[in-house]
């Protein structure tokens, strides 16, 4: 299968209360250091064809403009937390002008959700200027949006379903604490590694440092980086100096080539 030439730019790095995070004055809360500054977790994803989202987060619109982004082909939807969903509302500006709905990817969990809390964009009769949005369910299943290749990756979260994407040599996987052995094998030979690491003491539902730094080690990718990150992991530059040098800190901003 051909796969373009890609670029991926970090939206945002952060888990689900940001960083700073409202009322904390900790010392990554009030770092001066602008890694340590970290909108909800979200990527762009561009070939010279297509351009799509993984998730559009409450930050959604602020991303968009932050980067000046004139372009969106289509949205895929890693799982239904509001952190990865309550932006949606905002893509009625390239609804705008481009004359047309938008493209929404996502799993039935996922559809569900979209279905009850934006409601009004899935109405029979609807109000003027509402988002306009193509839904197409998704499953484990390879497809393609363009010209950029997408497989799908089960993880778990905690109990809950969730998709991460490989496109290309590029994995992306976000919300998870568990991946199954075949789902492993769809990761093996990806030349760069997303993982979530929300910080370094056990969680319910999310990889912490070392665990996201094991399965990456067990699965040999040669760059690694680490994302939906809390405030209580520690400062950007205190972290990456722990971590092996091919292994570091994704950051708000950071842009990839492939």
């Amino acid at each position: 299968m051909f796969i373009p030439k890609l670029s991926i730019e970090f939206l945002g790095t952060g888990t689900s209360s940001g960083v700073p995070m409202i009322g904390c004055d900790c010392p990554v809360c009030t770092s001066t250091d602008k890694k340590d500054k970290r909108l909800r977790s979200s990527i762009l994803v561009q070939s010279p064809q297509t351009s799509l989202v993984v998730d559009t987060t409450p930050d959604f619109r602020y991303q968009m403009l932050r980067i000046n982004n004139r372009k969106l082909d289509a949205v895929l939807y890693t799982h239904p937390h509001k952190d990865h969903l309550a932006g949606l509302d905002d893509i009625r500006a390239y609804n705008y002008f481009t004359k047309k709905p938008m493209d929404i990817y996502a799993n039935r969990l996922t559809e569900e959700a979209l279905r009850r809390d934006y409601y009004y964009a899935f109405s029979d009769t609807k109000y003027p200027g509402v988002p306009e949005v193509k839904l197409i369910t998704i499953d484990e299943s390879p497809f393609i949006i363009g010209d950029i290749p997408v497989l799908p990756v089960e993880v778990l979260h905690h109990k809950m379903p969730v998709l991460g994407f490989r496109f290309g040599d590029f994995t992306y996987i976000t919300d998870a604490n568990k991946i199954e052995e075949r789902e492993k094998e769809k990761i093996k030979g990806s030349k760069i590694l997303v993982l979530n690491t929300l910080r370094k003491e056990a969680h319910l539902s999310h990889f912490t440092l070392q665990e996201a730094v094991d399965l990456a080690t067990e699965l040999q990718i040669p760059e690694v980086y680490f994302t939906h990150i809390s405030h209580q992991l520690g400062k950007n530059t205190a972290i990456n100096a722990e971590l092996p040098s091919h292994m570091q800190l994704a950051y708000d901003g950071l842009k990839l080539e492939l």
